[in-house]
């Protein structure tokens, strides 16, 4: 496995991330240079830092089902909006850049998110071609190459309204919360230029509420963006991966909960 980590420093600005590379090697023994997708994963932590749990416990599962797995441990609270965008946007140029040295496919990289990371990731859905995050990157005149195959959204923050996880709003924002909090309500901004997504929640996170997954798929099929939707009825905020040494509380879920494997089914479809 080639474990790197990777400064991503926004354009412009002096907040700096770290991309958390989980490649695999090219072997003879295992279909030698192929070319394969990559999932850059954002943790969640309500923009007030990355979790452990939706990084790298994760990141071995999507390894193990041949996938190459970057995590961008990206800019929190204080560092405000649109840092944490950018440093996706440069993560995305990096693979593409190093796509040939890494052995990835270019048009198969997908971002994957968390809770706040969710919001992260779907706002990047949102944005990468739009005048503002494309001037900010100076791709005006080439925004492909910051365009994506797809999403994964693991129980994301989406709306700033009624059944908002504010306090991932007001990190984000800070001083911008006002002027800025229904920009960033995601399920007004869906555009048809936003990749399929992918996307799951459990119907008993009161921490936010699975009204902002709905909300988000009823944006994304108000524009005729494919999607692919599952709502679990047990289990709270932040499951991750779903393995009883991950979970917040020492509750026991008796069921299983095959978001990966699910995901996986998807993105082999999507490819």
């Amino acid at each position: 496995m080639i474990h790197k980590k990777i400064e991503i420093k926004a354009r412009g600005m002096e907040a700096v991330g770290n991309l958390y590379t989980y490649f695999l090697d090219s072997s003879i023994e295992m279909r030698p240079n192929e070319k394969r997708p990559v999932i850059l994963m954002c943790p969640g932590g309500g923009y007030e830092m990355t979790s452990d749990r939706e990084a790298e416990p994760m990141a071995m599962q999507f390894l193990a089902m041949g996938y190459h797995v970057a995590v961008l441990r990206y800019s929190v609270c204080p560092v405000r909006y649109p840092a944490a965008l950018l440093q996706v946007a440069e993560s995305v140029l990096y693979l593409k850049e190093h796509a040939d040295e890494y052995h990835i496919d270019p048009e198969k990289i997908v971002v994957q998110g968390c809770s706040a990371g969710g919001h992260l990731a779907a706002n990047y859905g949102i944005a990468w071609n739009s005048p503002f995050l494309t001037k900010l990157m100076g791709m005006e005149n080439d925004p492909e190459r910051l365009c994506v195959a797809g999403l994964l959204l693991c129980y994301p923050v989406i709306t700033s309204g009624e059944k908002a996880h504010e306090e991932s709003f007001r990190n984000l924002l800070g001083e911008q919360y006002e002027e800025k909090k229904e920009e960033l309500s995601l399920e007004n901004q869906v555009t048809p230029d936003t990749p399929p997504t992918f996307l799951w929640h459990t119907y008993e996170d009161i921490c936010v509420p699975v009204e902002n997954t709905l909300m988000y798929a009823a944006g994304l099929r108000r524009v005729g963006v494919p999607f692919e939707l599952h709502i679990f009825e047990k289990g709270e905020h932040g499951l991750s991966r779903v393995s009883d040494e991950l979970i917040w509380s020492k509750r026991k879920f008796e069921r299983e909960y095959p978001w990966l494997s699910l995901s996986v089914d998807w993105l082999n479809q999507l490819f």
